[in-house]
């Protein structure tokens, strides 16, 4: 290099660029920035080197390490490869900051417990693959044994209707989703209680009266609203409507057994958390109604 007047000490450089000395007496003991010494063993920098340094200080300023500087200054690699890979990281680390917001909101609106916030901290921060896992396995395990071909494989296998991912800006209503979710799932009494329902649906009979599901929501929810007691004579009235006095005692006994069996609040709020999880509006509680119902059943059928 030359040490005519275009060439500039490491003072003179760190003046022009507004970088400290001891930056560039760093960059350049790592090779980034081209420099002579004088007669008297100075570091002189030629013009390029203060192209050089307001390059390595964007590059470095967007985030990348001193060994990809070098890489693309040696035309290594290209600054576009070099890019793409960084906006690829950057997602994912502004994924992980906004589930990170979302976990902490739900800690702060719940009011948590340590163990229950570590709890919320390992199933919030499982990829999609291991959420899909987790609820492939609960499937897997309720539906052991049931022949494939079972109408109770149908309910079996939309249990498993999970989104890929959490939104990447997920909402805190999501994320709780997903932790009640999770620990649903994982809840011994829930997957037994699933499990009943569908060994229970694989071996049912066909009832020969179906009852109308917007009837009940109707007539079993206002005696609900109204405070009816189902084995009231109030209740008989609203029961009739539901169920037609002159359906067979049997049939009747058995209709209710098969509701005593599929009835539940939880499996209900299994499908209501997904619904929140996928970002659609959960179904009002239907259960309640039908709960109303079997105890009028259990009422009036006895009597």
């Amino acid at each position: 290099m030359s040490t005519d007047a275009e060439s500039f000490t490491i003072g003179q450089l760190a003046r022009r660029t507004g970088l400290s000395a001891r930056t560039i007496r760093f960059w350049s003991d790592a090779g980034l920035v081209p420099l002579a010494r004088s007669a008297g063993g100075y570091r002189l920098y030629g013009p390029e080197a203060v192209l050089r340094l307001e390059l390595v200080r964007t590059l470095r300023e967007l985030g990348l390490g001193l060994d990809v500087v070098q890489q693309i200054l040696s035309s290594a690699v290209t600054v576009t490869d070099v890019a793409a890979a960084q906006v690829a990281a950057l997602d994912t680390e502004i994924r992980t900051l906004r589930l990170r917001r979302a976990v902490l909101s739900t800690i702060a609106n719940r009011g948590s417990s340590i163990e229950e916030t570590l709890l919320m901290h390992k199933l919030a921060r499982l990829s999609a693959q291991e959420r899909q896992q987790i609820i492939d396995d609960f499937v897997a395990d309720i539906a052991t044994g049931i022949d494939p071909d079972s109408p109770a494989m149908g309910v079996a296998n939309s249990m498993r209707q999970m989104p890929v991912e959490l939104p990447d800006d997920p909402a805190p209503e999501q994320v709780d989703a997903w932790i009640e979710l999770g620990e649903l799932v994982a809840n011994e009494d829930f997957r037994n209680r699933v499990r009943a329902m569908a060994v229970a649906g694989a071996g049912a009979d066909e009832l020969d009266y179906e009852l109308d599901y917007y009837a009940v929501s109707e007539h079993a929810g206002r005696a609900l609203a109204e405070g009816i007691e189902p084995g009231s004579a109030q209740g008989k009235a609203i029961l009739d409507r539901l169920v037609a006095p002159d359906f067979p005692s049997g049939e009747r006994s058995r209709l209710l057994e098969q509701l005593e069996v599929f009835v539940d609040a939880r499996v209900e709020r299994y499908w209501q958390l997904l619904a929140i999880i996928n970002g659609r509006p959960p179904h009002p509680a239907a259960v309640p109604n039908f709960e109303w119902l079997i105890a009028a059943l259990r009422a009036h059928t006895n009597a």
